[in-house]
């Protein structure tokens, strides 16, 4: 008998290997082995102390223009939008405390891992996949340099580092700009508005900030790694990698800032 030809779909599919699902899953393996990697050399010798320090400058300084000019204006429409709200309680004098609540507690730490996941988390997307395309990476190999720890390990570390630090930044510079608001409406002394607007902030509301900005840089500077060290296909590949790493990590923030909230909430209640 004749052996009966196979269809020209199924040899089709079979060429196109594992499906979408299997996809996912190897995906979701690569991750795990590239952070476990991260733990098993991020913390061990050699250190690349120089490094660390010139990435934790970068991210700093690569960001203090943008958060300063948004956390002030953020200051300023909050406490705008804010008014006729009280105003309609003749609660006004409360105004201050809901400024220093609102930005210590999710203002300042979500719009500082936004700002940093859209121009810390593209750059290191961008440079990483750059130096993968052009096969400095591989270079490093060669030369019994540890690419991982040089490149991965410093650039993770001084995003964790640097996010909560800009945090805390941000919730001043919009604590200024919310001050310049009420200064100019109600001739509040800054005085009278930090203490009013510091004395409802408690020790769990600052623990709440610092751990979520830590998460968020650790986010922030893994998945740009991730995303630039794994990159290929050219100048194409390079372009996506800072695109993903941008969208992945803002959503990643976003679910972390939900469950953050739900976490932190139990000890409030």
């Amino acid at each position: 008998m004749e052996k009966k030809a196979e269809s020209p779909a199924l040899m089709q599919e079979e060429v196109k290997g594992p499906g979408k699902l299997a996809r996912m899953f190897l995906t979701l393996y690569d991750v795990y082995k590239f952070i476990a990697r991260f733990f098993k050399e991020g913390f061990l010798p050699p250190y690349e102390a120089r490094e660390l320090f010139r990435q934790c400058y970068e991210i700093g300084y690569r960001s203090a223009l943008l958060i300063s000019t948004t956390g002030f204006i953020t200051g300023i429409v909050f406490t705008k939008q804010s008014r006729p709200s009280l105003s309609e309680f003749g609660a006004t004098s409360w105004l201050p405390s809901l400024v220093g609540i609102a930005l210590l507690r999710t203002l300042a730490p979500l719009l500082t891992g936004l700002i940093a996941a859209g121009k810390v988390g593209s750059s290191i997307g961008a440079e990483l996949g750059s130096m993968r395309v052009t096969e400095q990476i591989d270079a490093m190999e060669v030369s019994a340099t540890n690419p991982f720890k040089f490149l991965v390990s410093t650039r993770v570390l001084a995003a964790t580092i640097t996010i909560p630090i800009l945090t805390f930044y941000t919730a001043m510079v919009g604590m200024l700009g919310a001050l310049l608001n009420v200064s100019l409406s109600e001739g509040t002394s800054a005085r009278a508005f930090f203490q009013s607007s510091l004395e409802q902030i408690t020790f769990l509301d600052i623990t709440a900030s610092t751990v979520k900005a830590i998460l968020f840089g650790f986010t922030i500077g893994m998945v740009g790694c991730y995303q630039g060290y794994n990159s290929s296909k050219g100048t194409e590949g390079v372009g996506k990698a800072a695109n993903s790493a941008v969208v992945i990590a803002m959503f990643l923030i976003f679910i972390e800032e939900v469950v953050s909230v739900q976490f932190f909430g139990l000890f409030r209640s």
